[in-house]
């Protein structure tokens, strides 16, 4: 066992966790980790105990900061430790294991790894292990909240001799013993019976989808097998057949018959109509949507939500999110590389108090750690660099968090067109089939609860990056050998969601006792709908199987024939020769019945500021300069706005060496980009801008104006940096509420109308989409329920990547411009949050042809040459901004009020500083620019309004007294509120 004697950093980690859930101690606490081995030798006979030690201290230990001991399974280590905190009287040791079925990537890499070196092992578990004394009445709940995820996890006291060999749950005397064919009785059943069915199996099926599969095989004279209804719970759950975005809604006297096609999909339609954008390659009809490029190469973009599966393992839910989007990547058209990655994470504060946590759930800390280094140990692992995202922080995600993870591909054009024909092999290429995300598709089509954890940890999976850039590999060389014809991911559903989609048209045959499986004793509907990680369907002509078989045995990549497709249009499932489900394809994708919603929004009637702006709404008798030095450090500490740095430095962001804009930038790698540039090609300039764009704080207020605001900030995101306006394509993420309740669908309709229009507005087509609903938690009688939360990303042509800038400040005496009017917009504000403020004017999009035109201009004049820096305006209006891009440059600026653009409504200094209005840029000039800045500009609301410092001063004076400052903070006090000190908060 490789030991940490003490690892103070894990002890003090586990002090805090228990902390968060009241849990006070005092605690000593050792720590240590380690693998249970289980040899194909007899270490004795064969060279010893000594050599295996030297082998195992140099690959499974790292000698600098930990001590190998090599000990029999029942014998723990005898720490020696020098930090008290970490002392221990002799309590027994408690090990930490994940549960038979779950992947292990470590202990799957060390197997590999020692029979590489010739150390056959039958098998490897990794463990960790804790020495705790505190508390007795204190110590079980530490363990069981705070050491074991008991979703994956499971806890082990004393010996572990007993475990050391794979449970009999996974290696049974009889696999064939397991139950081959399950019908399950269903023709027969009333409404509450039929209901109970779905419930008991989890399938997550209403009574009208009950009783149309009962109707389907009543009228083929049988009953249903298991298997059967599972598939079909698994292609009609929300989360694969998106029902509710395209099934018919009754909303204010209209009847909407499909959601996403009248909305999001109609404005691509009628852009292409317009304006032809025949840079369109793919959308709305692969796993991601793609856009052109070059001449040669287009790239693709899709952004998935795995929410469910992080709330109750936040590592393995985010971990598995970021593979399931890059295999999104992979699998569009015949196969995109992957490029980079992105990743939004929404959590309640991280600070939360015990007594606020509801039963059931992980405290926002350790979801925030877990889903940072899920995403961060995949893409890391992998080779692919996260390059932008967003942290949302608000105590409505406390039972839900939500996790957003998206992957830009490259792709030769040549390459985009697939499509399976009948007689090609059914070929599954990756990882094996195991246990891991049974119901994944299904749960995540429910609300949590309480009992999440218990009753679907089955739908958690942990995946293994290192399997899967093995399985990337060999796809794309298989691809440019042309080698397949088509090819899909295993995502939710596994086989299942695959094989149907791509047999639609044509029929499939499988045979599903050829899968390579983990371990034995698997049913086959559990092989079936297993969403074990890191495998891809490929849809191979037999002539060029013998050739994929080769290459993917070269890179060490199992390949394995499933079945074939067919021309019957009829799914087959056969185990050993039996029939054990057979379905029509056409009822399997149409058989679903359309349910007609209700939908209605109760629109939020325009409060007043509450309380009322401070010397009246023109500011006479305004509260002192300390007042407002105070709101803006307290704006810039709130987890949304402060400094992600700790987040985005555990990601390799230059892995590949295409990153261009980084997502920390200023010479001290300080500032928050506004977004990220990537060059995929390095023989030519052109580059990919990624950004995006989410206010859920505006959401409840109105989500039409909502969903404008994201639009409008992912464009400005990407514009900021030096894309260009009209080469930029959307993506949209709606995570929402139980939609059962017609105010929750109303505020959802109002929002995808809202993409509709403003996509039209700011000519921008959405290429993909996806929806997470039912995004609530239930414990007793109390619902919680995220609020209305879109997600916009933008990808953006920048023609060329040497006229890119950043948002740092870059040389003092230069000028400083803002373009964009600044109107009274504070409702839902973080001047608002921070003041304790309701009500007010809100934020929205009011002249998006305005906002158009200067977008337009602000990409000209950085293609031009004129701009030294550039800032979109966003949370927290001007004043953080200003701020912004004074510490990102490590320099001073003053700025004048009375200088600005805005509306009449604007008479108050607290207004002018903190207002959220979109459509706005702050801009660093060079001053002998400035004449052609002001000529770019003269028919757009611009103007000077102040100018770098050498000396370390942010200084902001007011509306009506331009000589009396309302703003004068050091930058130290600027960058200590900025770059709070969330080591200590957060890791």
């Amino acid at each position: 066992m490789p030991s940490g004697a003490t690892i103070p950093h894990d002890a003090h980690r586990i002090c805090r966790d228990a902390a968060d859930l009241g849990l006070t101690g005092p605690w000593s606490i050792q720590t240590a980790r380690g693998f249970l081995i289980e040899p194909a030798f007899d270490l004795q006979e064969r060279r010893g105990t000594e050599e295996f030690s030297s082998v195992a201290r140099r690959w499974l230990s790292d000698p600098v900061v930990e001590t190998l001991h090599l000990l029999p399974a029942g014998e723990s280590p005898a720490l020696q430790t020098s930090d008290p905190a970490s002392a221990s009287n002799g309590s027994p040791w408690i090990h930490v294991l994940l549960k038979p079925g779950v992947t292990d990537p470590q202990a799957d890499n060390a197997r590999a790894l020692l029979a590489t070196l010739g150390w056959p092992v039958n098998s490897v578990r990794g463990v960790r292990s804790y020495r705790i004394d505190g508390p007795a009445d204190q110590r079980e709940r530490l363990v069981s909240r705070v050491l074991v995820n008991d979703a994956v996890e499971m806890a082990i006291q004393g010996n572990l001799a007993a475990i050391s060999r794979p449970s009999p749950a996974i290696r049974p005397a009889n696999a064939n013993a397991q139950p081959r064919r399950v019908e399950v009785p269903l023709r027969d059943l009333e409404d509450d019976a039929l209901i109970e069915v779905s419930r008991r199996g989890q399938l997550a099926l209403s009574l009208e989808e009950m009783k149309a599969i009962q109707t389907y095989f009543r009228d083929r004279g049988r009953e249903p097998t298991e298997i059967e209804l599972e598939t079909l719970a698994q292609t009609w759950s929300e989360h694969c057949s998106h029902k509710t975005l395209k099934g018919r809604i009754e909303f204010e006297d209209q009847l909407i018959t499909n959601l996403l096609r009248e909305t999001v999909f109609r404005s691509t339609r009628e852009l292409v109509g317009r304006h032809g954008l025949d840079w369109l390659v793919s959308v709305f009809a692969d796993n991601s949507g793609v856009i052109q490029f070059d001449k040669e190469y287009g790239v693709s973009f899709k952004v998935e939500t795995h929410n469910h599966p992080s709330a109750i393992d936040p590592y393995g839910g985010s971990n598995t999110g970021l593979g399931g989007v890059i295999r999104d990547a992979l699998g569009t058209g015949r196969g995109a590389k992957p490029i980079c990655n992105t990743s939004v994470f929404c959590v309640a504060p991280p600070n939360l108090p015990a007594e606020q946590l509801p039963p059931g759930t992980l405290h926002p800390r350790r979801v925030l750690r877990g889903v940072v280094a899920g995403v961060r140990d995949y893409g890391n692992r992998m080779g692919i660099p996260t390059v932008n995202g967003a942290l949302v922080v608000d105590p409505r995600y406390v039972g839900n968090p939500l996790v957003f993870c998206g992957t830009v591909g490259l792709i030769p054009l040549n390459a985009v067109d697939k499509t399976a024909r009948p007689g090609d092999l059914i070929v599954v290429l990756g990882g094996r089939t195991g246990r891991d995300g049974i119901h994944g598709a299904t749960f995540s089509s429910l609300e949590l609860t309480e009992e999440s954890e218990t009753v679907s940890g089955g739908a958690v999976q942990i995946g293994n990056p290192i399997t899967q850039k093995t399985l990337a590999d060999v796809l794309i060389q298989a691809r440019d050998r042309a080698l397949f014809r088509s090819v899909t991911d295993c995502g939710a559903g596994g086989f299942s969601s695959a094989i149907g989609e791509m047999g639609e048209q044509t029929g499939a045959v499988v045979d599903l006792e050829t899968a390579p499986l983990k371990y034995q004793g698997l049913t086959p509907t559990e092989i079936w709908i297993s969403e074990a990680q890191e495998r891809m369907i490929l849809a191979v002509p037999p002539e060029h199987w013998e050739a994929l078989r080769e290459l993917a045995a070269g890179e060490d990549v199992e390949a394995t024939v499933l079945g074939r497709f067919t021309d019957d249009r009829t799914l087959t499932l056969r185990y050993q020769g039996e029939v054990v489900g057979q379905l029509g394809m056409e009822f399997l994708h149409g058989g679903r019945p359309d349910v007609l919603r209700r939908a209605r929004h109760n629109r939020v009637a325009p409060q007043p500021l509450k309380p009322p702006l401070p010397g009246g709404s023109s500011g006479q008798g305004a509260p002192p300069i300390a007042t407002y030095n105070a709101d803006l450090l307290t704006i810039l500490s709130h987890w949304d706005i402060c400094s992600k740095e700790w987040i985005v430095r555990q990601y390799d962001h230059e892995v590949q060496a295409r990153t261009i804009v980084k997502p920390l930038v200023g010479p001290q790698g300080h500032g928050p980009g506004d977004a990220a540039v990537i060059l995929p090609r390095p023989d030519q300039p052109r580059g990919l801008a990624i950004g995006c764009g989410i206010n859920n704080r505006v959401g409840d207020l109105d989500p039409y104006a909502m969903a404008g605001l994201a639009i409008d900030e992912a464009i400005r995101n990407v514009v900021a940096v030096g894309a260009d306006p009209s080469r930029v394509a959307l993506l949209d993420n709606f995570c929402w509420g139980n939609t059962n309740r017609p105010e929750t669908l109303g505020s959802l309709v109002l929002a995808a109308q809202a993409c509709h229009d403003f996509a039209l507005a700011y000519q921008t087509p959405f290429i993909s989409g996806k929806d997470s609903l039912n995004n609530e938690y239930r414990h007793g009688q109390t619902t919680l329920t995220i609020p209305p939360t879109l997600l916009i990303s933008a990808l953006g042509i920048v023609p060329d990547v040497q006229d890119c800038v950043t948002m740092d400040l870059k040389r003092s005496g230069n000028a400083l411009w803002i373009v964009g009017q600044t109107g009274p917009h504070l409702a839902g504000s973080h001047w608002t949050l921070a003041t304790g403020r309701t009500g007010g004017v809100i934020p929205e999009v009011e002249e998006a042809a305005l906002n158009l035109r200067i977008f337009r201009a602000i990409h000209q004049a950085i293609a031009s040459g004129l701009v030294r820096s550039c800032h979109d305006l966003n949370e927290g209006g001007l004043a953080v901004g200003l701020a912004e891009m004074a510490l990102a440059g490590g320099l001073g600026l003053s700025a004048q009020l009375h200088l600005l653009p805005r509306d009449e409504a604007v008479e108050h200094d607290a207004v002018a500083l903190f207002a959220e209005t979109p459509g706005r840029f702050l801009l660093e000039v060079e001053p002998d620019r400035e004449p052609e800045l002001a000529t770019l500009t003269r028919d757009l609301p611009a103007a000077r309004i102040g100018q770098v410092l050498d000396e370390p001063l942010l200084s902001i004076t007011g509306l009506h007294d331009p000589a009396l400052a309302v703003v004068s903070l050091g930058l130290d006090q600027v960058r200590q509120a900025f770059l709070r000190d969330l080591d200590d908060d957060t890791l």
